[in-house]
């Protein structure tokens, strides 16, 4: 599909990748609809060929009237980047070496990261496809934000759960919506500058840079090549593709 015919949601769009997909879109000639719940990062996005919304994916009535007002605003609707997502690392069980006490990750830690980044995805990704088949758009394209992570990592049992079962589903999608010509396809980004990852424990960062066989971390325009690739080649779907530098987690 030429990114010129898109008209397309991204989610989590206020800032880091899915700002710069949101732009990089929107230069193409795209039209989109920009959600996120940081309403003070989406006013710094340029407003050519861009229209934001607050949106919290982990609220289904949310997404719900998202994607209708996204569809009114675009005056059609045929994409989705599904990209919106959240970190609260925490070993399952931990025991301190010093004391001895055990500490666990907490339900409400878990409830998050899978509420946004596999629940609030999955529900972005059905209401796009009812919107999609209820106005007969085809062919139309979901690209799903999956990660490195998803094949596991320390300290990381919630967000591997929802990014393998992305990529998972990314499959599984492709063939329930391959008679309505709608291709799914998923990127798997490994460690990018963006404002998630310039949290990180110094360390810890330093660490992983040093598993990356390119020797640096990933750009969000590293990102987006990939993401442009599954939006534009017609013959890709219910695949992922690793962009990581190399790591091996």
């Amino acid at each position: 599909m030429q990114l010129s015919n898109l008209k397309v949601i991204v989610t989590g769009g206020a800032q880091g990748m899915g700002a710069h997909f949101a732009i990089r879109l929107a230069e193409a000639g795209a039209k989109v609809a920009v959600g996120d719940v940081n309403e003070a990062g989406l006013a710094e996005l340029p407003k050519q060929n861009i229209f934001t919304r607050r949106l919290d994916v982990a609220n289904e009535e949310d997404v719900i009237s998202f994607v209708a007002w996204a569809h009114e605003q675009m005056g059609g609707l045929n994409g989705l980047i599904n990209n919106a997502g959240v970190l609260r690392d925490g070993l399952l069980v931990k025991k301190d070496r010093a004391t001895g006490a055990i500490s666990k990750l907490s339900k409400a830690n878990w409830d998050m990261v899978i509420g946004v980044n596999l629940t609030g995805a999955t529900m972005m990704v059905r209401e796009v496809v009812a919107k999609m088949l209820e106005t007969e758009s085809r062919p139309g394209v979901i690209v799903n934000l999956s990660s490195a992570a998803r094949h596991g990592n320390r300290g990381q049992s919630n967000y591997s759960a929802a990014k393998a079962a992305l990529a998972t589903n990314t499959v599984t999608w492709s063939k329930e919506f391959a008679p309505y010509g709608i291709r799914v396809g998923a990127v798997a980004p490994g460690m990018v500058e963006t404002p998630m990852t310039a949290g990180m424990n110094e360390k810890a960062r330093e660490a992983m840079i040093k598993m990356i066989p390119v020797g640096r971390t990933g750009q969000p325009e590293d990102i987006w090549q990939a993401v442009k690739f599954v939006l534009e080649c017609d013959y890709f779907n219910g695949r992922t593709i690793d962009v990581d530098g190399g790591l091996s987690l």
